[in-house]
């Protein structure tokens, strides 16, 4: 099947999939939570090159003695095995992920319809802020201005004070940025917003919002275990960076 009937099918794939992975989201959000600050979104398509830069952002409350105990980067690596596991749960498991030690693949069902492609997660944390990132490499849903290039995937996390004593707010930021979805390239950036882009807005909505429950999935590596191992961050958090779609990381 030639490369534009691949995506144009995606594209279908996805609309149908909207109003499913909307509702599932929002029945996944239970009452009560300590939301600090409601899941936002930032979403931009730069004219000229038509890269993406999305930034989806909340912030909770939480005993300080709790996140001081999961402080470390064991816990972003299960921060970041979370969010896939959310992602394969609010698409009925039509979307999986698979591991290997070197790349990320989000494929539809099973490994030969590889959506996306990531390189393996690169891991910095200090005793504020927490970073995981994941380089984008190639997948059906990239156009070839975007392979192997400078597009990223990141989740940062970072602690704070609270007005409740004995609390701390924690802000988690799901970005991606120098992204080139070949649903907008080959066919249109209309279609692109109104299926990728939405799904990629509403699941990650209801990611944040889900991690008031601090269900966290179990690590399928666990390299780390203090924060002395992996390296500071180096980076302003997205929402302090420059709003350009071609910002890099």
């Amino acid at each position: 099947m030639p490369g534009a009937a691949i995506v144009a099918a995606v594209a279908a794939a996805l609309a149908a999939a909207y109003v499913r992975v909307r509702k599932a989201v929002l029945q996944a959000i239970p009452a009560g939570l300590r939301i600090v600050r409601a899941a936002d979104d930032s979403t931009e398509i730069d004219p000229v090159t038509g890269a993406v830069r999305s930034v989806q952002s909340a912030e909770v409350m939480l005993p300080a003695d709790t996140v001081a105990a999961m402080w470390s980067p064991l816990y972003l690596e299960r921060l970041a095995r979370t969010y896939w596991r959310f992602l394969t749960r609010v698409s009925l498991g039509l979307i999986r992920v698979y591991y290997t030690d070197r790349e990320r693949y989000v494929c539809l069902l099973a490994r030969p319809f590889k959506l996306l492609t990531f390189g393996a997660p690169e891991y910095e944390m200090d005793d504020r802020r927490g970073v995981v990132r994941w380089r984008i490499e190639r997948g059906i849903l990239v156009a070839r201005a975007g392979r192997h290039g400078d597009g990223y995937l990141e989740i940062d996390v970072q602690r704070g004070p609270a007005t409740d004593p004995g609390c701390v707010n924690v802000a988690v930021e799901v970005e991606v940025a120098n992204f080139y979805p070949a649903v907008a390239h080959r066919l249109s950036r209309f279609v692109y917003t109104n299926t990728q882009s939405r799904i990629h807005v509403i699941v990650t909505h209801g990611f944040l919002r889900s991690l008031a429950r601090l269900d966290l999935a179990e690590s399928l590596v666990g390299r780390f275990v203090s924060v002395d191992e992996v390296p500071d961050p180096t980076t302003p958090a997205p929402s302090d960076r420059a709003g350009a779609a071609t910002a890099q990381p």
